[in-house]
């Protein structure tokens, strides 16, 4: 299976982007496995990439992470985010340091659950073990 995007599970910023994209992701292009998952943690090993605070797009076997996995999500989404594309042009290196900010304290800003997200019944299929 390809367009798996992996998040953590725990973190409610996290848990509120992947609402957000199924929700402008009309054609179903993307699945979903928390980094606590079975597969989440298969794909990081395959991938190698433990230790990493990012969300990741795995996608034609690539693994993108950090800005360019947002700016990978966003090209496929319905209206106007997909212009957000744009923004590949600007340097990685500026790109990441506003996405580790954003990271570094998205639990303090945004909160964690005690568990993973449960997805409702309208958007479990969406979501892989």
């Amino acid at each position: 299976m390809k367009n798996i995007i992996i998040f953590d599970g725990v973190c409610n910023l996290c848990s509120f982007s992947v609402n957000f994209i199924i929700k402008h992701d009309k054609k179903g292009y993307f699945h979903f496995a928390s980094i606590q998952s079975k597969t989440g943690k298969v794909l990081i090993e395959k991938y190698g990439l433990k230790e990493l605070d990012s969300i990741i797009l795995v996608q034609d076997n690539n693994a993108y992470i950090y800005s360019d996995a947002v700016l990978h999500i966003a090209k496929e989404l319905d209206g106007c985010y997909r212009y957000l594309y744009i923004f590949r042009f600007t340097p990685r290196v500026f790109r990441d340091v506003i996405y580790n900010v954003v990271a570094k304290y998205r639990y303090r800003v945004f909160g964690k659950q005690e568990r993973c997200m449960m997805p409702t019944k309208r958007i479990k299929k969406h979501f892989l073990n």
